[in-house]
């Protein structure tokens, strides 16, 4: 479906300078614009809450909560949200994390302004980006510690897929996991997406073929 209004962009970063550079080049564009700006982990989740964005350029290193647990609650409160982590680490522990924290992508901050702009709209798409800086790093240590498709899954994910393979609801899982409907659905559809997964026949097969339920 063609996008008719402008991808709406939180930028999270503790250098007002960083975030002075980032809001002129995001606004110069025609399809995008920055809906808020916010200097640390906490005001980012207080921001993206009254703002609702469709990406979060997420600084990964700030002082008090980092980006990385900011990307986690975010994604829990906003899950069609997509967050692209940037940062001066290629340390692959870092990118790792972010990950997991549900992130869509990563960039250092070394890259040039084209491949942000490339980042933000892949994002907005519902595509996942990561800096070519980090992508063999990040390629090599899949390959290493993915073991199990199970792996693939965020904690909350796994918890939903238990749950669906247990023939529970939609609402019954947003009541035990204190989430709302919405959310649930969203979490639903990233894991069966994950796992290629169709229906919840396939959910509960899955779950017993990995030991989930018995």
């Amino acid at each position: 479906m063609e996008r008719t209004s402008k991808i709406r962009v939180l930028l999270a970063d503790d250098h007002a300078i960083v975030r002075k550079g980032l809001s002129m080049l995001v606004n110069a564009q025609s399809d995008m614009e920055v809906a808020a700006e916010a200097a640390s982990g906490e005001e980012a989740l207080r921001e993206a809450q009254r703002v609702q964005p469709d990406v979060v350029v997420m600084d990964v290193s700030m002082p008090g909560m980092n980006g990385i647990e900011a990307t986690r609650r975010l994604l829990e409160m906003l899950p069609r949200t997509r967050v692209i982590g940037l940062s001066m680490h290629k340390d692959l522990v870092y990118v790792r994390e972010l990950l997991r924290a549900g992130a869509s992508g990563y960039l250092v901050k070394d890259c040039d302004d084209a491949e942000l702009l490339l980042a933000i709209r892949a994002a907005a798409r519902g595509e996942a980006y990561l800096s070519p800086a980090v992508t063999a790093a990040v390629l090599t240590d899949y390959r290493r510690n993915v073991t199990s498709p199970v792996d693939l899954l965020t904690s909350r994910e796994r918890e939903v897929l238990v749950m669906i393979a247990e023939g529970k609801t939609n609402k019954e899982i947003a009541s035990a996991l204190n989430l709302s409907v919405y959310t649930v659905e969203s979490y639903r559809g990233s894991l069966m997406e994950k796992l290629n997964l169709h229906n919840a026949g396939d959910v509960v097969r899955f779950a017993l073929r990995n030991g989930l339920i018995t």
